[in-house]
């Protein structure tokens, strides 16, 4: 009994490791990458945004967030480099990456909804992430705010929303091409 335990647990885990690495290689083929952090790229939120819809919330929220550490620990020498307070640093690194990442795994939250909810559940999560960065953007990162633009909560829209909405448009449209496929929607549906 307790080796019939394991198995699935041993499958989910591979599955998300390979699925976490997935990710991580492909968030380095940036289609764009904003000055202070922030990126569109190859469909890189996919793959958590798939083991979240294939395995459920607590798998997909787990590879989030071990993706949000591999990120940071990625990005972490310039990050230190931009000569953040402790306080603003730890603020990054909360808003900017444990937070923003680990958001993606709320993809499955509509998964029992079909394709649809699929879709709103990846919309959702990288909704989460923009308001994560948004949060980031307007109390750590308004030091760097251009002159003219008065607010830091509209700058902070305007820059996150640069990156993040073609990341959102992309990540959609791949999935709304691919579960039109008979053979994805078995790979999302097959545990």
């Amino acid at each position: 009994m307790s080796n019939t335990k394991k198995r699935p647990n041993l499958r989910a885990m591979i599955e998300c490791a390979i699925m976490v690495a997935l990710a991580t290689v492909l968030s380095m083929i940036k289609l764009y990458e904003a000055p202070l952090g922030g990126s569109v790229t190859l469909l890189s939120m996919l793959p958590v945004s798939v083991l979240s819809i294939r395995l459920g919330l607590s798998w997909g929220l787990a590879g989030g967030f071990l993706y949000a550490m591999i990120q940071m620990f990625l990005d972490l020498a310039k990050v230190i480099s931009w000569g953040l307070t402790p306080a603003a640093l730890i603020g990054c690194i909360i808003f900017d990456y444990l937070l923003a990442f680990t958001v993606i795994g709320l993809a499955g939250l509509f998964r029992r909804n079909g394709r649809i909810g699929m879709i709103l559940g990846i919309a959702l999560a990288l909704f989460g992430r923009f308001c994560s960065h948004l949060v980031s953007g307007t109390l750590i990162f308004d030091i760097w705010m251009p002159d003219g633009w008065g607010n830091p909560f509209v700058y902070s829209i305007a820059y996150n929303g640069a990156y993040m909405l073609p990341e959102l448009v992309f990540t959609v449209a791949a999935v709304m091409i691919l579960t039109k496929t008979p053979a994805f929607r078995r790979v999302l549906t097959k545990t």
